[in-house]
């Protein structure tokens, strides 16, 4: 799936944003650098990472503020230029990758070396996982009928039967809302580990809402 070992990739650092593979990433694009960063990807591989910056980054946002080593690799999908230069963009992730450097080139944006990080699966093989992630889907399912209307997106996650890896993922996406967690789970290649952290999660989730803790409720709406 992912046959290059190292690549060099634009970076897209971002404040409050975890891309996790397997899953649909809306973005717009307008400051200039990364309108440039779009430029360049459409006219070549039309990959691009989207990167989490580290606490502190409001000081050096302008240049290049310190961001994590895990980011998620994907890419576009679509893309539409607004008259005034902004566009609107739709990446698919691809996979995790590790950062192994950036490149000091002489680009308004950063782009960064980096290799691919693969799922790692117990020696006896993702069947192996099949009751931790029945336990995962259970708590979606249940988490989805306590929910006061619909989420097509939980709907459609819980139709699909997709491998752990991938479904703890678009689970991740869809359910956790901290971002440290989203960006815990995304460093995280251990399919194993990262499914038991994503039940704890939703299970918590669950009695929080059974508690009727405030604004529990109110993210799904």
């Amino acid at each position: 799936m992912n046959p290059e070992p190292r690549m060099e990739i634009p970076i897209f650092p971002l404040p409050n944003v975890v891309f996790f593979p397997h899953t649909l990433l809306p973005l717009h694009i307008f400051e200039p650098r990364y309108r440039q960063m779009l430029a360049d990807c459409l006219a070549g591989e039309r990959r691009l990472a989207v990167v989490l910056l580290q606490p502190g980054w409001e000081a050096d946002y302008e240049g290049r503020p310190p961001v994590h080593t895990i980011a998620g690799a994907g890419e576009i999908l679509w893309s539409k230029r607004r008259p005034d230069g902004r566009s609107d963009i739709l990446l698919r992730g691809l996979g995790r990758i590790l950062i192994e450097e950036e490149l000091p080139l002489p680009k308004p944006y950063r782009v960064a070396r980096a290799s691919w990080l693969q799922d790692v699966y117990p020696s006896h093989g993702e069947e192996s996982l099949a009751p931790q992630t029945e336990r995962l889907r259970q708590a979606c399912a249940q988490l989805l009928s306590t929910l006061p209307q619909p989420v097509p997106r939980l709907v459609e996650l819980l139709t699909d039967r997709d491998p752990p890896g991938t479904f703890v993922d678009r689970v991740t996406d869809l359910v956790v809302h901290d971002i440290e967690q989203q960006q815990r789970l995304l460093e995280e290649n251990d399919v194993e580990r990262r499914v038991t952290e994503a039940i704890g999660i939703v299970e918590e989730l669950l009695r929080r809402m059974e508690r009727g803790t405030p604004g529990t409720r109110a993210r799904w709406n």
